[in-house]
């Protein structure tokens, strides 16, 4: 059985791969679980190059951050990936105006469990050839978010100095654990008492900045259903 895939997208400079190889090895030793991350295969690409990849090159690189993301699979019974095709796809469609990308990598999404799109809430940092500047990150976020939402995916906002942005994750990442791993995988031990310590499903909304997901848009329906109840009461 292929392993399950948490997918980590965000603008340059906002911890993905940091907080990917973070909660891989958290999961690790919370839950005894084989888990791995998957490292962004642009920067290898980069790194190998000397140089940024051309429009007609960023096909070849999304396939191949997803076949590496398949491998892991095999043998692990979670995979973080920091990044995914989403993330070419959207720098296609903002720097070569090129949105051929993008449906194909929103197919690729739906192969992972859970997407967690990290917060423009940390400093920007320059790291060689890969970043462009402070300036394109709320474009890119504000891609990223429009894409999730439109195709209903399963995705959460990441926020958080330091440790907490590893512990919003987990805050996030547990309940999924929990509907989809059995009990003896070794899921319920430390990381599930973190999560039974928790007020209940405080990671849903705490400080969500995003009007348009699915869990306000739930919240208000409800809130309508109470009241209209309230009124045939009465």
């Amino acid at each position: 059985m292929a392993g399950l895939c948490i997918a980590i997208v965000g603008a340059e400079s906002t911890g993905k791969s940091r907080l990917a190889k973070e909660l891989a090895l958290r999961l690790a030793v919370d839950t005894d679980l084989r888990c791995t991350f998957v490292s962004e295969h642009l920067r290898h690409w980069c790194e190998r190059a000397g140089r940024t990849p051309r429009a007609d090159e960023q096909t070849a690189i999304a396939a191949t951050q997803l076949a590496m993301i398949d491998a892991a699979r095999i043998d692990h019974d979670v995979v973080v990936a920091d990044t995914t095709p989403l993330m070419t796809a959207v720098y296609s469609q903002l720097l070569f105006d090129d949105k051929s990308l993008l449906p194909g990598a929103l197919q690729a999404q739906r192969r992972f469990a859970l997407t967690l799109l990290t917060a423009l809430d940390l400093p920007w940092v320059a790291d060689g050839l890969q970043r462009d500047g402070a300036h394109v990150q709320a474009p890119v976020d504000a891609a990223l978010r429009q894409a999730l939402i439109q195709s209903r995916l399963n995705w959460a906002v990441i926020s958080g100095q330091g440790q907490d942005r590893l512990e919003a994750a987990l805050t996030a990442v547990t309940p999924l654990l929990s509907r989809q791993l059995s009990a003896g995988q070794g899921l319920f031990t430390r990381l599930q008492a973190r999560q039974d310590a928790l007020p209940s499903q405080s990671w849903i909304c705490r400080d969500c900045d995003v009007p348009e997901c699915e869990h306000a848009s739930l919240q208000r329906t409800r809130r309508r259903e109470s009241e209209g109840s309230a009124g045939f009461d009465t």
